[in-house]
């Protein structure tokens, strides 16, 4: 699978996400199809994905770094939001962002969080059309996955991006962490 190159337009799918509902109710939340065009069409988003929630690298180094940044993201560097991908599912995520202890918005018609937003891609249909689909199925037992990148969004086109290793590597033993990082994005960012 050949990962997406710079200039390229991002694939069109649908995400099937979790949106708050003005409730009182435990789960405060209904489905809610966004498509590609939804989240990224007339914006400029930095976007990272990386193997999956609750991973060590994931959830000690790679979602905090870009927490960390988003503000100066957002407020110096013309960007208009950031996301975090995995192929894991709405449910998955919304926890994931709790346990990681991201600043909830509980406003009616939001996606969960104040900052980054957490991005399910349960079925990988963004994931494989990027080009980004890995198995780790014998070296960790995930199955399919995305490989660790990140990259900007501009308008559905492909501004920047950076992919560990060069290229999506099935069963990879090591789980490279060089590029993808919220520092590598803020230098891109500054220049």
């Amino acid at each position: 699978m050949t990962p997406i190159k710079v200039g390229e337009t991002i694939p069109n799918v649908v995400f099937k996400t979790r949106t708050r509902i003005d409730s009182n109710v435990e789960n405060p939340f209904d489905w809610k199809d966004l498509t590609s065009e939804d989240l990224f069409k007339g914006k400029r988003i930095v976007l990272f994905s990386l193997p999956g929630a609750f991973t060590p690298t994931c959830s000690n180094t790679h979602l905090p770094g870009y927490e960390k940044a988003y503000d100066e993201m957002l407020q110096k560097l013309g960007v208009d939001d950031v996301y975090c991908l995995s192929v894991n599912d709405a449910f998955v995520m919304r926890q994931w962002g709790l346990h990681q202890g991201l600043a909830e918005d509980k406003t009616p018609g939001k996606l969960g969080f104040q900052k980054v937003k957490l991005l399910p891609d349960g079925a990988c249909h963004f994931t494989r059309g990027m080009g980004m689909s890995c198995m780790w199925d014998t070296e960790r037992g995930f199955g399919e996955r995305s490989w660790r990148y990140s990259a900007v969004i501009n308008d559905m086109k492909i501004e920047q991006l950076f992919i560990e290793g060069g290229a999506n590597i099935q069963n990879s033993g090591p789980d490279p962490f060089e590029v993808s990082d919220a520092q590598t994005m803020l230098s891109y960012l500054r220049k």
